[in-house]
């Protein structure tokens, strides 16, 4: 039998025969990976952001992941976009539950993550008190660049096979980039105002 290894290369014209050897299980998270059947359940503004990663410009299309499905039966991925009410907890509870395994959870944006700045009895801190999730994606909102990332690190994990949650960091060092704006900021001075100064007053008419 003939084997593939990252040692050698073999080329083959298109007039030869030829076969590959693998794991079935390698080959099942590679086609989970670029099949996932998206359900989304979004309850609040970052579901701006979410709808902006199946517009042209960022087009979620050429990961598999687009097709949406509104039943969870027919969904393998559930994406929670905004704030989730304690009211709404066991609807969601109950979504997923009737999700067929293998099954995924997307918490989008800080809400979802970890209840956001709704500290108080309404609001539930996090879907990860009712659900497991699979990838965290901070931001209030999150920008549809930090989605996609944390799409391609959920397909990463699917074809590895990891369980353990994930989280989706900057692709900036925010501690690095702090640094550079204090030197910009000694650099030039204070902020100047150019604009002219109104001279008209408020008469109370």
């Amino acid at each position: 039998m003939g084997e593939v290894s990252n040692k050698s290369t073999l080329v083959l014209e298109g007039d030869q025969p030829g076969f590959v050897t693998t794991r079935f299980e390698d080959l099942l998270n590679w086609s989970k990976k670029y099949s996932l059947f998206q359900y989304p359940f979004v309850t609040a503004c970052c579901a701006m952001e979410f709808m902006a990663m199946a517009c042209p410009r960022f087009d979620m299309a050429r990961f598999g992941a687009e097709a949406p499905r509104f039943t969870p039966r027919q969904a393998d991925l559930l994406w929670v976009v905004g704030t989730i009410s304690q009211r709404q907890a066991p609807i969601l509870k109950r979504v997923y539950d009737q999700m067929a395994e293998p099954k995924y959870v997307i918490a989008f944006g800080t809400c979802a993550s970890c209840g956001g700045f709704y500290d108080n009895y309404a609001t539930l801190a996090g879907i990860d008190k009712i659900m497991p999730v699979d990838i965290y994606i901070p931001g209030c909102p999150p920008r549809p660049e930090g989605a996609l990332d944390g799409l391609m690190l959920l397909q990463d994990k699917i074809r590895a096979g990891d369980p353990k949650p994930g989280v989706v960091k900057p692709r900036i060092d925010p501690v690095e980039r702090a640094a550079e704006l204090v030197e910009l900021r000694h650099a030039g001075g204070p902020p100047t105002s150019t604009a002219k100064p109104d001279s008209r007053e408020w008469t109370g008419k």
